[in-house]
């Protein structure tokens, strides 16, 4: 009801155009989209009902590792559906209520996927550097404070976007060349002054995510210390071996996010077709590897997945 109301001198539809240039091909682009799409929900899925019904998992790591999986199944979800149906089908329209929907779970998802990364590595800070006083520092009751706070957090960052969106008269096109409405995409269409949604939209979550980088990596500067100071290499790497699957899954999120943001700026010479191509390939291929990383890196899941398809198995 807020979207609809605050959208009533914009209710037009938009066009959502695909994949410039290879709308020839979308049909076949889509069949990759869908697998990895099912990939993605099954194994977030599985990784969920594990942390959920056994309680060996029932940890903070874990709790953290399910709201990556809910965030990440949100992310795809918003974006993959609509993308297929826009190959498939053929349905290019968008409402303005959905539009502005699509781009708030977009980048909310994009930045709460942040701060968990965060919130991840300042558990395994405390796993490793103060192991005695993991569940002393680690309650029931500090976990969810850190999960509403960087929920909230990520709320009020995203949220004016949308308001900012609602002000703009769009007078011109409505055609946007991309699968999915976001944030400078659809401000572009406006026509009017735009220079704040520009530096809102790139100024404020670049600079939420930099700083949940520089925390990532102050928390394994610490770690790396505290691990060499280990007196065995048998205990350093078990130490490590706790990381090894949240370090993979930091590098899978954050090297495609920076190499998309510097591309949109300094990268003028890379074709549009392929900045929106690697744009969907972004929110569909984290979401898929990320449980199949925790699942091949951590022993406590891996041995759960083993025998749920055993037993499955012998069913």
């Amino acid at each position: 009801m807020v979207l609809l109301n605050l959208s009533s001198d914009n209710a037009g539809p938009f066009i959502l155009v695909g994949i410039p240039g290879l709308e020839q091909a979308h049909v076949w682009i889509g069949i990759p989209f869908c697998v990895i799409y099912i990939v993605a929900i099954v194994g977030n899925c599985i990784l969920l009902y594990l942390i959920l019904v056994k309680r060996s998992l029932h940890e903070p790591m874990f709790f953290f590792l399910s709201m990556l999986a809910i965030t990440d199944l949100t992310l795809s979800t918003v974006g993959v559906p609509k993308t297929l149906s826009i190959f498939w089908l053929g349905a290019r329209e968008i409402s303005f209520p959905g539009c502005l929907t699509q781009v708030f779970f977009l980048h909310y998802s994009f930045v709460l996927d942040s701060a968990i990364l965060m919130a991840m590595a300042f558990d395994r800070y405390v796993a490793i550097c103060s192991p005695l006083r993991y569940n002393t520092i680690l309650t029931p009751k500090t976990i969810i404070k850190i999960v509403v706070g960087i929920s909230f957090r990520s709320f009020c960052i995203i949220l004016p976007v949308v308001f900012l969106l609602t002000r703009l008269p769009f007078c011109r096109t409505r055609i946007i060349p991309h699968t999915y409405c976001e944030h400078i995409g659809v401000a572009r269409l406006a026509c009017a002054d735009i220079s704040i949604n520009i530096w809102y939209g790139f100024c404020v979550p670049i600079m939420t995510v930099i700083s949940d980088v520089i925390l990532i990596a102050v928390s394994y500067t610490l770690i790396l210390c505290a691990v060499f100071r280990l007196p065995s290499q048998e205990a350093r790497q078990k130490a490590l071996g706790t990381c090894g699957s949240h370090v993979c899954v930091i590098l899978m999120f954050y090297t495609p996010a920076f190499f998309s943001i510097l591309a949109h700026r300094f990268g003028h010479n890379v074709s549009h077709t392929f900045h929106i191509m690697f744009a969907n390939l972004y929110i569909v291929i984290p979401p898929a590897l990320n449980p199949i990383v925790y699942g091949v890196k951590t022993k406590q899941i891996r041995e759960k997945v083993i025998i749920l398809f055993s037993i499955k198995g012998t069913l």
